[in-house]
């Protein structure tokens, strides 16, 4: 075909002339290729053979699963998806993400089951909805690992309910993470949560990513190499992800059994000798978790009344509990 036909099916990137872009066309007939705009404009007229080695005909979807048990049937799902060629950060870091996560859970008790799905995009979650719709209800709550590698600050994107346990514990870990971060309200445009928290479904999946999608020049480019993935992040956005799983993993509710006035915790080891001189964190922690443990306020619910770190209150729930003075709530779990 000559040149200028040719052309009409070549995708560049004009205005990053040097970069080959990422496209595709799942759902019609068609063909095309990527190339640099620069090269593309180097290109001599003339006639062209094209020879595309490929058939289109009915096949099969292949994509991966791995299920951790925990002591209950409840589940955390974490997906990512792997269907974009030579793309780093938007894909192979959520892959490398959940990889490692699952290989670092597997050796802990675990209060949930856990199911890592590595699943094509889009077709990938609606396939795996559509032949699970029993298991779908145990899913108490995920995330979408996208884009966890780049030198941008955290984003976490609220599930279609809004206000979950998932939300707010990813919320509740961003706040007291110590870095700049950004907390965006659903949108039925991005990644697989989009599938998840589809009506029929509604299921409780947030994404946590670093620069969300097409907000990063690379985005969709050659660019998206190894070089933008940077260890450094990669490992920050692993620490997030253990931190919301530490939330979901011992959020449970107490009560207080010397509800009756503030118990003494002096002669239990747990209030400074000498008063007077200020209240550090550690016994604030302990006073907000007493008052607040009537069983029906969540460890989480503690930390973000009181404004310290949910690490905080679980220790303190640990201290209180051998002390005699904290128990676990009938059904403790929260079911939120």
């Amino acid at each position: 075909m000559p040149l200028s036909q040719l052309k009409e099916q070549i995708h560049t990137l004009p205005e990053q002339p040097h970069l080959i872009p990422y496209r595709t066309s799942y759902y019609a007939d068609g063909w095309g290729f990527c190339m640099e705009d620069e090269r593309l404009s180097q290109l001599q007229e003339g006639e062209y053979e094209v020879r595309i080695d490929s058939s289109l005909e009915p096949g099969s979807l292949t994509y991966a699963e791995c299920f951790l048990a925990g002591d209950t049937d409840d589940e955390i799902l974490i997906s990512c998806h792997c269907c974009h060629p030579s793309m780093a950060n938007d894909n192979l870091s959520g892959i490398a993400l959940a990889t490692q996560l699952a290989d670092h859970l597997r050796g802990l008790r675990l209060r949930y089951s856990y199911r890592f799905l590595f699943i094509p995009g889009t077709i990938g979650s609606i396939t795996w909805l559509a032949g699970n719709e029993e298991r779908v209800k145990r899913i108490k709550a995920g995330l979408v690992a996208v884009c966890v590698g780049d030198r941008g600050h955290p984003t976490y994107k609220r599930s279609r309910q809004g206000n979950a346990l998932i939300d707010r514990a990813a919320a509740h870990v961003l706040k007291h993470s110590g870095q700049p971060h950004r907390i965006v309200d659903f949108s039925p445009y991005g990644y697989d949560e989009r599938q998840y928290c589809s009506p029929g479904f509604d299921l409780a999946v947030g994404s946590l990513s670093r620069t969300p999608h097409n907000e990063y020049a690379e985005y969709h480019t050659s660019a998206d190499d190894l070089g933008l993935v940077r260890p450094e992040c990669l490992a920050d956005s692993f620490g997030l992800y253990l931190s919301v799983i530490d939330v979901l993993e011992n959020d449970e509710r107490y009560l207080n059994l010397v509800p009756k006035g503030e118990p003494q915790l002096g002669r239990r080891g747990l209030y400074p000798p000498i008063g007077a001189q200020g209240v550090g964190a550690e016994l604030m922690a302990r006073l907000w978790l007493l008052n607040l443990s009537d069983g029906q306020h969540s460890l989480l619910d503690v930390a973000d009344r009181s404004g310290l770190p949910f690490r905080d209150i679980k220790e303190a729930a640990r201290v209180l509990s051998e002390s005699g003075v904290l128990a676990s709530a009938p059904d403790g779990g929260n079911t939120r």
